[in-house]
């Protein structure tokens, strides 16, 4: 009776210590994307101050640095400034709620005009929030590409015409080609997005195979893993296509890809 007593005590007190997803620290918490990049900034990239695409450096004063080789493609103001882009963009999940496509009564503006898209369904749609402020789907870039890219799907472009000096970034034609040591980081939003908010049309069977292929090809690496154990600590919420391939301890622990 004893070691029975002992073992449910063992596991009353593991599932206290996880995170709610419905609790005040998951991301049903952070239903604001300012605040999400405020707490990416200062708690889970403060010791990794390098871009997504790139690994140009930034600071505190969210500077960019181009330390890693990239090379700026004009005067954009922009390829110097940090930005936070949505991985999945916000375009791709959004149209597939209600208020993007048609509106709402409640959405009317000042002048009595009816109107719908991101500001409608921001302010109706509480799933919509929610998933506009999901930190695993928020990566630091350089502001400039974050204005190439707009809201282009990934894919493979043919060539290697390379714009943004040693950064291997390809951008043409509505698509882009992200360098290899991100693609798997993205396939694995992308599953993360479209299984946690399922029915939104994240992941398309066009697009299946192709993240199915970087996933394989480049595996989790140290960052990735103790990034994704920050935001779920954070936000409560486990991106577990990540998180099953880290093994072994988090924060000077190891870590092995599957």
């Amino acid at each position: 009776m004893l070691i029975v007593f002992k073992w449910l005590t063992l596991v009353l007190l593991m599932t206290m210590s996880i995170p709610s997803v419905s609790s005040g620290m998951s991301n049903g918490g952070y239903p604001s994307i300012g605040r999400s990049k405020k707490i990416l900034f200062k708690e889970v990239c403060r010791d990794h101050k390098q871009t997504f695409y790139c690994n140009s450096e930034f600071n505190l004063n969210q500077q960019v640095f181009h330390t890693n080789g990239y090379i700026p493609i004009g005067n954009d103001k922009r390829a110097n400034r940090l930005e936070w882009e949505h991985v999945v963009p916000v375009h791709v999940f959004g149209q597939s709620f209600r208020e993007w496509r048609e509106g709402d009564p409640a959405c009317i503006d000042s002048k009595g005009q009816s109107y719908k898209g991101h500001k409608c369904v921001e302010k109706i749609n509480i799933q919509f929030r929610h998933m506009q402020a999901d930190m695993h789907n928020l990566v630091p870039v350089i502001g400039e590409l974050s204005r190439l890219r707009s809201n282009d799907p990934f894919a493979i472009i043919q060539g290697e015409e390379r714009r943004f000096g040693s950064c291997d970034m390809e951008i043409a034609n509505r698509k882009v080609e992200p360098p290899e040591n991100v693609r798997g980081n993205i396939a694995r939003i992308y599953f993360y997005m479209n299984d946690t908010y399922s029915g939104r049309g994240v992941v398309s069977e066009k697009n299946r195979k192709l993240f199915d292929a970087w996933d394989k090809q480049d595996p989790v690496d140290k960052w990735e893993c103790e990034k994704e154990r920050r935001i779920r600590e954070l936000q409560g919420r486990e991106n577990f296509f990540v998180s099953r391939r880290c093994l072994g301890g988090y924060g000077g622990g190891f870590w092995l890809p599957l």
